[in-house]
């Protein structure tokens, strides 16, 4: 019978873990890697029945992800954010794969909240992403920020969506514009991008054009005009950010 790792980082996600973890009850094994919570993360994980492994540094999101996968031991490995929740659809059709065993690897449709919105559209659903691989088969990227898992197997998919709640209230829209994009400079820097007032603003309305016409963020009504201009801030901070870090001269950091 496989074995399957469910694995995640965490940061101060009282409000998220316990229905994240919850959501994955059904998982042999749960590896969380927390990064120093003050809020009782870890001791909540811990009483949930996760494997707890604290980190007083931070690599960056894909290192650290990777530290949980190498403290996996199951035959197949989960990968889930902690604001997110695993559907009953999506549970069976997960365990159903890893049984089946056809492919190393398999994509899920995300469904991500905007201000209360389960948005329909906007490039945030189907929003696939490979979460679930054979370990030994996949790991995930270095990158600072918007991390994947890469594999050069045959990628299948799976029935059912993964809820994430992202971005419930403006308050955490703000929160993760500002946390985001101070990570995406830093990570462009180490490409040896250059930024410009010029690239702010053409990447910052291609982003609003690409998710509010290409994409059809029109259809999720005020709520998707509302992310539209979200993802257009968001960008327009991330080179705005690099180019003033460059004018003051800073360094790319190492790690």
């Amino acid at each position: 019978m496989p074995r399957l790792s469910v694995v995640l980082i965490t940061r101060n996600e009282i409000r998220n873990i316990g229905a994240c973890l919850r959501s994955v009850a059904f998982a042999d094994e749960v590896v969380v890697v927390d990064a120093g919570s003050t809020d009782g993360t870890a001791e909540a994980a811990r009483a949930a029945g996760a494997h707890v492994l604290v980190a007083d540094d931070w690599p960056g999101f894909g290192p650290q992800k990777n530290r949980a996968l190498d403290a996996a031991t199951g035959d197949w490995v989960f990968s889930i954010d902690a604001d997110e929740q695993v559907t009953p659809e999506l549970a069976a059709s997960l365990q159903a794969a890893i049984h089946s065993g056809k492919y190393d690897a398999y994509e899920v449709n995300r469904r991500s909240n905007y201000c209360g919105q389960y948005m329909a559209h906007s490039g945030w659903y189907p929003d696939r992403v490979l979460r679930l691989f054979r370990r030994g088969t996949a790991r995930f990227s270095d990158d600072l920020v918007h991390e994947r898992v890469v594999t050069q197997g045959a990628v299948g998919r799976l029935e059912g969506d993964l809820r994430h709640d992202s971005m419930p209230h403006f308050e955490s829209v703000l929160d993760k514009l500002d946390r985001y994009s101070t990570a995406g400079a830093l990570a462009l820097m180490r490409k040896g991008v250059k930024g410009s007032m010029a690239k702010a603003l053409g990447h910052g309305w291609w982003a609003f054009l690409r998710t509010y016409v290409l994409k059809l963020g029109f259809l999720d009504g005020r709520l998707g005009l509302a992310l539209a201009i979200s993802n257009a801030e968001g960008t327009y901070y991330r080179y705005m950010k690099l180019w003033l870090l460059q004018r003051e001269g800073r360094a790319a950091p190492r790690g």
